[in-house]
């Protein structure tokens, strides 16, 4: 069976948890790797049953209490962030005062605002129209290149590009929608792994990008047929030298 990097973490989380529930089940108090990974998943298997993603967190605020984990554990975990696929896509979840703490500032189910700082400039600029029947969301670091294939824009600008968004924040598409987004370059060592598994390694190996255009139009990814402009004529507007 072959499994993306992204199913196998799903996978590794769903064990955790498993071990967790088993320990806790023989009246054992759960450490800081277990309580996290059971409040994770009860997000995820939340979001599997169809959940929406404030309803996903509170389940997951429901499912331990202090009494549940060792002394100490509570005053570590405070906050457990996961990513989860929701029936409007790939959301990320921020589940504050996992253990029964004070909420703060904050209310449950937030999604995590990012740093305190501007947006990220934005080096491109795209129009993308939504020509699914269902609302699609892309969080902050996702590979927009391999964002939801009913999303029409210029996928060849997008390649290794990521939304000029604060960390963990997302933009949602209503289906039949077309915003202008903002994109900039993926930072870091530039290695892609997971998302919709069209690039899966480093995203400017040689012939990397064009592979991850063949695979994106043979798979039917809107916008990625036509080379540099999308097929539904989305404007597309560089706002420095040479932006991909």
């Amino acid at each position: 069976m072959r499994l993306t990097p992204t199913e196998r973490d799903r996978l590794l989380l769903f064990g955790a948890a498993e071990l967790a529930r088993a320990r806790r089940a023989r009246g054992l108090r759960l450490n800081v790797p277990e309580a996290t990974a059971l409040i994770a998943d009860t997000v995820c298997e939340a979001a599997r049953d169809g959940a929406r993603l404030a309803e996903a967190i509170e389940r997951a605020r429901s499912v331990l209490g202090p009494d549940d984990v060792l002394p100490g554990v509570a005053d570590v975990v405070t906050e457990v962030h996961v990513e989860a696929v929701f029936d409007d896509g790939s959301r990320l979840a921020v589940v504050t005062a996992p253990l029964g703490g004070g909420l703060g500032d904050r209310a449950p189910g937030a999604l995590l605002p990012g740093p305190m700082h501007a947006d990220p400039e934005p080096v491109t600029t795209l129009t993308v129209t939504n020509t699914a029947a269902v609302p699609v969301s892309v969080t902050s670091h996702f590979h927009f290149f391999e964002a939801n294939p009913r999303l029409d824009f210029a996928r060849a600008r997008a390649y290794g590009m990521r939304l000029a968004v604060p960390a963990g924040s997302s933009v949602r598409f209503g289906p039949g929608e077309a915003h202008e987004v903002g994109l900039v370059p993926i930072g870091g060592d530039r290695v892609a792994i997971g998302f919709a598994g069209l690039v899966d390694g480093p995203l400017d190996a040689p012939g990397a990008r064009q592979e991850a255009l063949r695979r994106a139009a043979a798979c039917g990814y809107l916008g990625a047929g036509t080379g540099d402009v999308a097929s539904s004529g989305a404007r597309v507007s560089d706002t420095s030298e040479g932006g991909e």
